[in-house]
């Protein structure tokens, strides 16, 4: 995977050059931090993404530190490329059957519950609703400054214990008459390299750029299941 996500950045750069385009967007992840150090809450841009000695990076977030490297170097020779490092997200279109924890909340309600916590529920995320993130996805191609990484995602963290409570709620409220799906928290053992609290610092792209989020958490929930439901 880091190779084809490294290879594939490279020749896609070379002919972004070759045939002079006006603006190229790289889509990176913010699994390119290293472990944030203690006390700190969310992700900056200036944070560290070279993993502490000892450690092994998985091939994903090697394959986006390299890609990004790349960027930067293509960005000094006058290619005008930006860099969006993405973070959670929920939306019409997210699978319900992968590794996503929304996802898989929201296909359990909409199937009546229990809605399953497969670890204790203490890992923070924040989710963006999809249709912010095509905003915020064009204003930094269009806007972003070449070469420069911008933090893409909410700052609002909740456990993913609560979040699963919220799927409940938000399903409830679209079926009044049925009962309000069962949250089950199985404490067992999560993947290895997922960190406790995955939030970006989003003040790069809101004072450069103007980005907000502009749907709140349970609108977004509540867009992406009746979606799902079809």
């Amino acid at each position: 995977m880091e190779e084809v996500c490294r290879e594939g950045t490279r020749r896609t750069l070379e002919f972004a050059a070759a045939c002079g385009a006006r603006r190229v967007l790289f889509t990176s992840s913010g699994a390119v931090y290293a472990p944030a150090p203690p006390g700190i809450a969310r992700f900056a841009e200036t944070m560290p993404t070279d993993p502490p000695p000892g450690t092994t990076a998985g091939a994903y977030a090697a394959g986006k530190r390299a890609a990004e490297a790349l960027c930067g170097a293509a960005a000094a020779a006058g290619v005008p490329v930006t860099i969006a490092r993405a973070f959670a997200f929920v939306g019409p279109r997210l699978p319900l059957d992968a590794h996503f924890a929304v996802g898989n909340f929201i296909r359990d309600a909409l199937a009546g519950g229990p809605i399953v916590v497969r670890g204790d529920g203490s890992a923070v995320r924040g989710y963006l609703y999809a249709a912010d993130l095509v905003e915020w996805l064009t204003t930094i191609l269009l806007r972003g400054r070449p070469g420069r990484p911008y933090n893409v995602g909410s700052e609002e963290g909740l456990t993913v214990a609560d979040l699963a409570e919220r799927v409940a709620s938000v399903a409830a409220a679209l079926a009044p008459g049925r009962p309000r799906a069962v949250v089950r928290v199985e404490g067992g053992a999560t993947i290895a390299s997922a960190p406790g609290t995955y939030l970006p610092d989003c003040t790069r792209a809101r004072e450069e750029l103007g980005l907000r989020p502009a749907t709140p958490l349970d609108d977004a929930i509540r867009r992406t299941m009746a979606a799902a439901r079809g």
